[in-house]
């Protein structure tokens, strides 16, 4: 039997998810988790096989959360789900060590042969994401600027595009005012721009937001 810790900071979300796999005779959602904080704090009392975890949480987010995981658990398979375009995000969650990226619009069966997959150890990536990471082999110096962001520089770009202040980020992330603001000096000189309103609209122009 597979068992599954579910991560997620929204609670409808979790219990579909939780439907979806009751139904399967080798897997069971052990436990959940709203946020990072106490995916953590179960992670270190109990044992599971695979862990389900969103990208986008309140609080800790996900690749901090993975990070913590890979710090305590280096071996313990984790499974990333976001609602980010999949191309965008898949190689920040690859780099920091996911064991798969999917988004929550994936097929059922696809994210239940995920599930499997890496319960034993192995990665599992999409059709798209094996294409997007084969031409990144072949083309090494094509990235476009915003690749070349850390997956924390990556999330912290992306809360400055949501309209989060630098407090609410430090706030977040458990950092203070002066590194998110250190941060955000690298990202914009990475992209080359000067303020949010243009780290906006290139997030815009890349497809990175709506």
């Amino acid at each position: 039997m597979i068992e599954l810790l579910l991560v997620d900071d929204h609670t409808i979300f979790r219990a579909g998810l939780k439907r979806l796999i009751s139904d399967e005779p080798d897997m069971r959602v052990a436990d959940e988790a709203p946020d990072g904080a106490a995916a953590l704090a179960k992670i270190r009392s109990a044992h599971y096989d695979v862990v389900i975890l969103d990208i986008s949480m309140a609080g800790r987010n996900g690749l901090d959360t993975l990070a913590a995981i890979r710090a305590e658990k280096p071996r313990l398979p984790v499974l990333m789900l976001s609602m980010h375009n999949e191309e965008q995000y898949a190689l920040l969650a690859l780099r920091a060590r996911a064991n798969a990226y999917l988004s929550k619009d994936v097929d059922a069966e696809e994210l239940k042969n995920a599930i499997r997959q890496v319960s034993k150890g192995g990665l599992y990536v999409t059709t798209s994401i094996a294409a997007s990471m084969l031409l990144r082999l072949e083309h090494p110096g094509e990235r476009r600027p915003h690749e070349t962001l850390s997956p924390r520089e990556m999330q912290i770009m992306m809360d400055i595009v949501k309209g989060k202040s630098l407090t609410d980020i430090g706030n977040q992330m458990c950092l203070s005012v002066k590194t998110v603001s250190t941060y955000r000096s690298r990202i914009l000189q990475k992209l080359a721009v000067t303020t949010n309103a243009e780290l906006v609209q290139y997030a815009m122009r890349a497809g990175l937001v709506d």
